[in-house]
């Protein structure tokens, strides 16, 4: 009975490690995947007809702590919004002109950096000419839009939780990855 009771628990804690290791492995395989593509880009260039607005949740100049890692460093670290502005945002998947491997799910990309942009917003399913630049290879790349909502974008300088080095100007964050500190 002893050596049952220790199989069972041995092997419970087995199944317990495997998931656990499971589940940090996709976490660390998708970090990998931004790491491996997501190269910040600061500069301070926005894309043609984008005026800030000041009817968003943040306003320019407020404190705020990152709730969502588009980029390793970047969930739980202290920013402040430097500008805030009215479009639709878009999660795509494109695959970079430089060759690197595709990516998938991307936050985010707005109106204003797709070729050919309709006023009223691309929908779900369709493609589109990425004119962003917010890493290597992805201006001129054709991407599937994978999910549009329109809302208020901000842009958000941060220190990085990973290093400690300070990005500037990241493009972009939604209210909804942002809170007040």
């Amino acid at each position: 009975m002893i050596k049952k009771v220790s199989f069972i628990i041995i092997a419970s804690g087995l199944m317990l490690s495997a998931c656990s290791n499971n589940h940090e492995g996709k976490e660390h395989a998708n970090n990998q995947q931004h790491e491996d593509h997501m190269q910040h880009k600061d500069t301070q260039q926005l894309p043609d007809n984008m005026k800030q607005t000041k009817d968003g949740e943040f306003k320019k100049g407020d404190k705020v702590t990152i709730t969502m890692g588009h980029m390793a460093g970047m969930k739980n670290a202290k920013g402040t919004v430097k500008g805030a502005y009215k479009t639709h945002a878009y999660v795509v998947s494109y695959k970079p002109t430089n060759g690197k491997k595709e990516v998938e799910n991307h936050k985010w990309v707005v109106n204003e950096e797709l070729a050919d942009a309709p006023q009223k917003g691309f929908e779900k399913g369709d493609t589109a000419k990425l004119k962003a630049d917010h890493m290597p290879g992805m201006k001129g790349a054709k991407a599937i839009i994978d999910n549009v909502k329109h809302t208020t974008v901000y842009i958000v300088d941060y220190k990085s939780t990973d290093n400690g080095k300070l990005v500037k100007n990241h493009k972009w964050m939604t209210a909804d990855e942002l809170k007040s500190r």
